[in-house]
């Protein structure tokens, strides 16, 4: 575990530092609470102005918490335990910034809540090579490099990050659907659907979170809030696609094919 706290805290801190900078003034993100459809309650503390999308961030701390702590069967498997708990604190690490988003409403906080979107997603692409081809530190850092590069396309274009967004979910899901037509079995194909199904929903139920408001189901629990669930869901069933198959390589002996 400290391995992998070192490298995300560094990575973390790195992104922080050049956030605070003058570097991404000009990227274009939602700093107002118009671009929620949950009414903010005035007379609540500011950290929970809009109390159903703040508090679901601690989903993403909770489920993190769950998967950083599941350590059976890993005592030989120390490559193995870092690819999960590099994917756990990174859970762990992405429901704070999203909250002090909504908390504050500033640019900084906002960037971040982007930015830090694409080397989660890019690690389920890496966890599929390590489980394909061992543990290669090279392709592992080259791909999150890449992916923490690729936000420079916000400063090109207004829709530069959700280009980036686009290719990243695009990337993890044509890897998903790889390992599982190569190796997969039937529990790997039902987490792929359920964290494919997730993803859908977490997509959608954002874009359409204020067209849902008119509905009276979605006027309090929002459409934002529920996409928020789905990511939540989104990231347990991606864990348990990905950690099924460290049961499956031990009898396939995945790590040695190319």
């Amino acid at each position: 575990m400290k391995s992998a706290l070192f490298h995300v805290s560094v990575g973390a801190f790195v992104c922080i530092a050049l956030a605070n900078t003058n570097i991404f003034n000009n990227v274009v993100v939602d700093v107002t609470y118009d671009h929620y459809a949950e009414k903010p309650v005035d007379t609540l503390p500011f950290f929970l102005a809009m109390p159903f999308n703040s508090i679901v961030n601690l989903g993403y701390i909770c489920m993190g918490l769950y998967w950083l702590f599941q350590r059976d069967n890993y005592q030989k498997d120390v490559a193995g335990l870092y690819m999960k708990d590099v994917f756990a604190l990174m859970a762990i690490g992405y429901g704070p910034i999203q909250w002090v988003r909504l908390s504050t409403l500033r640019h900084t906080p906002a960037v971040l809540d982007q930015w830090f979107t694409l080397p989660i997603f890019a690690w389920v692409p890496v966890w599929i090579h390590f489980i394909e081809h061992g543990w290669r530190p090279g392709y592992a850092a080259a791909v999150e490099l890449c992916s923490v590069l690729s936000y420079a396309l916000a400063l090109v274009h207004d829709l530069g990050f959700d280009v980036a967004l686009v290719c990243h979910v695009a990337m993890a899901l044509l890897k998903g659907v790889r390992v599982q037509v190569r190796h997969g079995d039937a529990h790997s194909r039902r987490y792929f659907c359920l964290a494919a199904l997730s993803c859908s929903g977490f997509v959608i139920l954002k874009l359409l979170d204020h067209t849902l408001a008119h509905y009276r189901p979605f006027q309090h629990l929002t459409g934002h809030f529920w996409s928020k669930v789905c990511d939540v869901l989104q990231f347990h069933y991606s864990f348990c696609f990905l950690t099924h198959f460290r049961a499956i390589t031990h009898k396939t002996d995945l790590s040695k094919t190319k």
